[in-house]
């Protein structure tokens, strides 16, 4: 039964959530229709009591000494999540990696849906791309209004993001996925996400650096 409680879910558990919905979701495909939180938290590289932890902040899930249904699993993770709905999305910032993301096909697998291209280069506005015609950033408002987005996604060059999350902000967002490698500054009322992927290379960087320095 989902019923949330009072206290504030730790940002971790929000992002363990999602791996398990991902696993249960591949082994659903591979035809498993119960699990236990064992075999769960081995697939997603957590401990059992781990799990068992996560899913009691939305209520009680399962049955003792049977395990979870996992249809039943990932659409209550799912409704935890609030993604068991379509978000509609604006992407500023049309250069490769904007581009990338407009043709990702998971995006809209996942419930999240691209539909606005903008940019503040002349010679973009107007360009199709991926279904998507570019318009100008100056137009955002009017479209976050017609369209009914609630999130923006960042991919301009670092020094552009302030000003794309400005217009992100007056245009009314309530999220912002900002991928520009730059910190942004947006009232409290408005969510950022960071997705640096140097962030990743350094931590990898760090962990085999320091593999080369352990015992063998």
């Amino acid at each position: 039964m989902l019923s949330f409680k009072s206290e504030r879910i730790p940002r971790a558990t929000i992002r363990r959530l999602a791996v398990y919905v991902q696993v249960l979701e591949s082994m659903q495909r591979n035809g498993v229709e119960v699990i236990s939180s064992g075999p769960l938290a081995e697939a997603c590289d957590v401990n059992a009591s781990q799990v068992r932890k996560d899913l009691a902040y939305f209520g009680e899930f399962g049955v003792r000494g049977v395990g979870y249904n996992v249809a039943s699993l990932i659409a209550a993770i799912k409704a935890s999540l609030g993604v068991d709905r379509e978000w509609h999305a604006a992407l500023i910032g049309v250069g490769n990696l904007g581009r990338a993301l407009l043709h990702h096909s998971e995006f809209k697998a996942r419930g999240f849906h691209i539909v606005g291209a903008f940019d503040c280069d002349p010679f973009k506005i107007g360009e199709q791309v991926y279904g998507l015609e570019v318009t100008c950033t100056s137009d955002l408002k009017a479209a976050v209004e017609a369209k009914g987005i609630e999130i923006g996604i960042i991919t301009t060059p670092p020094e552009r993001a302030q000003r794309a999350a400005d217009h992100l902000v007056n245009a009314g967002v309530c999220g912002i996925l900002n991928f520009a490698g730059a910190r942004i500054h947006v009232p409290s009322k408005v969510f950022v996400e960071y997705v640096d992927f140097f962030h990743y290379l350094y931590a990898l960087a760090f962990s085999i650096t320091g593999s080369e320095h352990r015992p063998k």
